[in-house]
């Protein structure tokens, strides 16, 4: 398989070497990015060395890709997966998809003209061994009707730290910070709650990372931390003092169609961090935590244990789901197989969190109604299934 590359940052590099895994004959046949931060990591591997071009439109021309592979700056995903489906190659594209609520209904007005099956997301924690065990137990019938979500998303300092220097900082880049980070969640609860987001409310700020916390002298260990993580395209040193107008803690409340709700947390400066869940539904409960690795279900009648797992050994990214989505999106791509995930509820959990932000800053509660009409419009005559 032929891929190409609009923006081959440290994340995609990380995607593309577990396709690599998924394909061993995989070729890199040309990368649009004027410093390719993710590029040495490739060749280091084995990879031969791309051919470099000014544009995506020419990149795409030359080569001929079977897939072409997004991983810029948010802010420039739509335009580079138009430039793929004007091409008429599939496309890949990084999360979140894009960055504002004009984009979104851009975005669904391309899959309106060119199909949603011509562009792959990566939301990856769908391919997750966790969600998949979540999904059977709700299959078996174990949870009954879903009526409300706690759930979380805690980063750790040198996670928080990063987002601070990298280009991720500036929301005219990423979108809101919630968007950026925590769409995976957003994507996986509201398929668990089986129905779209009705109302949504929300708190937050920054309140650790701000100049009065920065220490007088980093000991070496925080220097280790802070800096742990390479930031590429627009990188800054400031942890403390960034220029950025993102955020570092936020709660969110969501009520879904039919009543079910759902409160989310999220927290740049957490030690100890988790990715933690409790579902609850009319017949039982489902907990788990992504990092922390384990899962179980009780019964509500009974209280019995109806299931339970730990995780452990990952050998890739995302608690070992990039290897999981590199697999599944090579057999899609070579043999039809079906995906947990596709675009469409790619943007409709993006839309989601860019209202949840919208509330935040608005400080008020925001019906969807009017939002979900406007994206059907947009999307035409696509329909949602069942």
């Amino acid at each position: 398989m032929r891929i190409a590359v609009a923006g081959l940052g440290f994340r995609l590099a990380n995607v593309i070497a577990s396709f690599r895994k998924a394909h061993a004959g995989l070729e890199l046949v040309g990368v649009a990015d004027p410093a390719p931060a993710g590029l040495p990591q490739l060749l280091s591997a084995g990879m031969r060395a791309p051919k470099s071009f000014d544009c995506v439109r020419g990149m795409l021309a030359e080569t001929k890709p079977d897939l072409l592979m997004v991983g810029s700056p948010n802010v420039f995903h739509l335009e580079h997966v138009r430039e793929g489906l004007r091409a008429g190659v599939r496309v890949f594209t990084e999360k979140p998809v894009v960055t504002d609520e004009a984009q979104t209904l851009e975005m669904a007005r391309l899959l309106a003209e060119y199909g949603t099956q011509s562009v792959l997301v990566g939301l990856v924690l769908r391919y997750s061994d966790l969600y998949r065990d979540l999904r059977a137990a709700q299959s078996a019938g174990y949870l009954g009707e879903i009526t409300s979500i706690e759930a979380s998303e805690h980063i750790a300092p040198y996670h928080g730290a990063f987002f601070m220097r990298d280009w991720r900082r500036h929301t005219r880049y990423a979108g809101p910070f919630i968007l950026e980070k925590c769409c995976h969640d957003i994507d996986l609860y509201g398929s668990i709650a089986g129905r779209r987001v009705s109302a949504v409310a929300s708190f937050g700020g920054r309140k650790s990372f701000v100049p009065e916390n920065r220490p007088d002298e980093l000991s070496a260990y925080q220097a280790a931390q802070y800096y742990m993580k390479p930031s590429g395209w627009e990188r800054a040193e400031a942890v403390f003092e960034s220029d950025g107008d993102i955020i570092d803690y936020q709660t969110a409340l969501v009520e879904y169609e039919g009543g079910a709700t759902m409160a989310f947390h999220t927290n740049l400066n957490v030690p100890d961090q988790f990715r933690r869940f409790c579902i609850i539904g009319t017949k039982g409960m489902a907990e788990g935590d992504f990092i922390r690795n384990y899962f179980s279900v009780h019964s509500a009648v009974s209280g019995e244990k109806l299931a339970g797992r730990s995780y452990d050994g990952h050998e890739s990214d995302h608690y070992g789901a990039d290897d999981q989505m590199a697999a599944d999106i090579f057999q899609h791509l070579t043999a039809g197989a079906a995906l947990p995930v596709n675009i469409v509820a790619a943007l409709e959990a993006g839309l989601v969190a860019i209202k949840i932000d919208e509330a935040r800053r608005s400080r008020r509660t925001i019906e969807l109604d009017e939002t979900w009409q406007q994206f059907d419009d947009a999307l035409g005559a696509w329909h949602r299934p069942v």
